[in-house]
């Protein structure tokens, strides 16, 4: 008999293979879908992220737990239909233009979507107006930014004057991390909040939502 917890600990390990295996076994079994996504694979995933926050596991550890999450997930996903799909808010993730750096915002990401959120990453180098233009084909509720270089974070406050020319600051909110990033640049540049890590980054969106 597969389980849950069998499930949460193979997430936690950041076994894919074996995320698979469990995770077909409980739809074999008849396992509820979404239970097997919140009880099995998020559950799992949000042990990962207390412990990153304790510095007990470290990026690449978490990395593997996601994605081996996303694994079991995309094995469920086909059951279930997008309206039962529970999601707590949409962001738009990218990092600005003339910065090639994704792990940490791919985490961010992972991370958004083992709490909830629908996610849509831009990947790297994107340039304000790409930013603005995504904003309005998807209304997000949620604009993510991230810098690692001192030299692109000034594109952040490039493309928050943007939304504000275009009338787009009132209905998304905007966040910043990143290496170089802290809460005194996040101010200074009209941002709503600033996350000093994936885990936190979660809680922020959270609480900007609610």
């Amino acid at each position: 008999m597969a389980s849950f917890e069998d499930l949460s600990k193979q997430v936690i390990t950041g076994n894919q293979v074996k995320v698979k295996e469990v995770t077909q076994a409980l739809i074999d079994e008849g396992s509820a879908p979404l239970d097997i996504i919140n009880l099995g694979l998020i559950a799992g995933m949000n042990i990962v992220g207390s412990r990153f926050k304790n510095g007990e596991m470290f990026v690449p550890e978490v990395l593997m737990a996601a994605k081996s999450m996303s694994a079991g997930i995309e094995i469920v996903k086909p059951l279930i239909a997008d309206k039962d799909m529970p999601s707590i808010g949409k962001v738009l993730l990218g990092t600005v233009k003339g910065d090639l750096h994704d792990i940490g915002k791919n985490l961010v990401g992972m991370m958004l979507e083992s709490g909830g959120f629908t996610v849509i990453n831009m990947g790297i180098d994107i340039s304000p107006e790409q930013f603005i233009k995504a904003v309005k084909e998807h209304n997000p509720d949620i604009l993510a930014m991230s810098a690692l270089l001192t030299t692109t974070m000034l594109h952040m406050k490039d493309t928050i004057e943007l939304l504000k020319e275009e009338g787009l600051h009132n209905k998304v909110k905007v966040i910043v991390g990143g290496a170089p990033i802290s809460q005194d640049f996040a101010d200074e540049v009209g941002a709503d909040g600033f996350a000093p890590d994936a885990a936190s980054a979660v809680d922020l969106c959270k609480k900007l939502l609610s």
